[in-house]
This record gives structure tokens, C-alpha cells and sequence, in this order.
């Protein structure tokens, strides 16, 4: 069980670099959204040399990175909606238990098919070369479709490695100190 846990740990420790990469994103979309008020409002100039269209469609590409890149770090921190009303009653055991069916037949299958269906989709957009509806919009629109597909991906670790932390405190050996990471703050 102790081998589970290390690849649990090494999991969220790919999920944290990508949740990091994702905050990076929200960063920089701070950063264009007040370029395109400073440009449109101050008659600032468009940095390189980009036009109101890509400037716009920059933001939406940097919310999409922000949300996909981090939803597996926030999973793995529960930040997700619980509905606790019977669960909080329930034995600590049966709460680990709860967990893993929860992740076995909704999360793995919702992340597995939004994966397939995705890379489909982005897939689809790369072999036709697809670019913004706008003729002076950004170009290489399956990049932004990819991370579609890496959203349920890492959404998809994520339940592997909480999956392994359940299973662990369904046998009684996960340390105390993740119990909380494992079934949310009030077990």
C-alpha cells in the first residue's frame, strides 16, 4: 500500500506543477485584461503588434488554460462540490468507501469519455487547420481545444490518486494528516 501512496504522492505532485502552470495563466490573463482596457480606453498601443480581435481572444485562450490546467489541483483539494447530507452521518470506513465508488463510476467514466470526446474534437479542429471565426483572430484553434482534452486528463489523475488515498484509509493505513485531502475538511 505504501508503493500506492508514493504514486498517489508523485501524481499530486504532477497535478500541483500543473495547477501552478494554470495560476501562471490567470496571471497573465490579469495582465491582458488590463492591456485591452489600457489599449481600447487610453489609446494605449496593442503590444506586439496585435489587433483588438487577438488581444480579446488571448483572454478567452488564458481563461481556458487557467480553468483546464488547474481543475485536477483543485479536485485533489476539495475544492468540488460535496453533497454531504447522509455522508457526514456515515462511519469513517464507509465514507472511504463512498469515496472510491464515487470516483470508480462517475469520476473515471465522466473523465474517460470527456477525454475521448474531446481529443476527437481538438483532433478534428488540427486536421482542418482551424482558426478563429474572425478573419484577423488567432490561428491554431486545436491548441486551445487540447486543453480540453488535458482538463479530463489530469481530472483523470486525479481521481487515480484519490482513488489510492481512499482505498488506503479503507484499510486503515493512510497517515491522519491526509485523511482531510482524502475526504474533505470535516470527516
Amino acid at each position: 500500500m505504501q508503493s500506492l501512496l508514493g504514486v498517489s504522492a508523485a501524481i499530486d505532485k504532477l497535478l500541483a506543477f500543473f495547477g501552478r502552470l494554470g495560476a501562471w495563466a490567470g496571471f497573465v490573463l490579469i495582465i491582458a485584461v488590463c492591456v485591452d482596457v489600457a489599449t481600447r480606453y487610453f489609446g494605449v498601443p496593442k503590444p506586439f503588434g496585435w489587433n483588438s480581435t487577438q488581444l480579446q481572444e488571448s483572454e478567452y485562450w488564458l481563461h481556458t488554460f487557467l480553468f483546464t490546467l488547474m481543475i485536477g489541483y483543485a479536485y485533489k483539494r476539495q475544492a468540488h462540490v460535496r453533497i454531504d447530507l447522509l455522508r457526514d452521518s456515515f462511519p469513517i470506513k464507509v465514507k472511504y468507501l463512498v469515496e472510491m465508488v464515487g470516483i470508480a463510476l462517475f469520476l473515471f467514466t465522466y473523465a474517460l469519455l470527456g477525454a475521448w470526446y474531446c481529443y476527437k474534437y481538438a483532433l478534428s479542429s488540427f486536421l482542418e487547420h482551424e482558426m478563429s471565426k474572425s478573419t484577423i483572430g488567432l490561428s491554431h484553434i486545436w491548441i486551445v481545444k487540447s486543453a480540453l482534452v488535458a482538463m479530463f486528463v489530469l481530472m483523470g489523475f486525479a481521481a487515480v490518486s484519490q482513488f489510492i488515498k481512499a482505498l488506503a484509509g479503507f484499510r486503515g493505513v493512510l497517515p491522519d494528516d491526509m485523511v482531510a485531502e482524502t475526504l474533505g475538511s470535516e470527516q
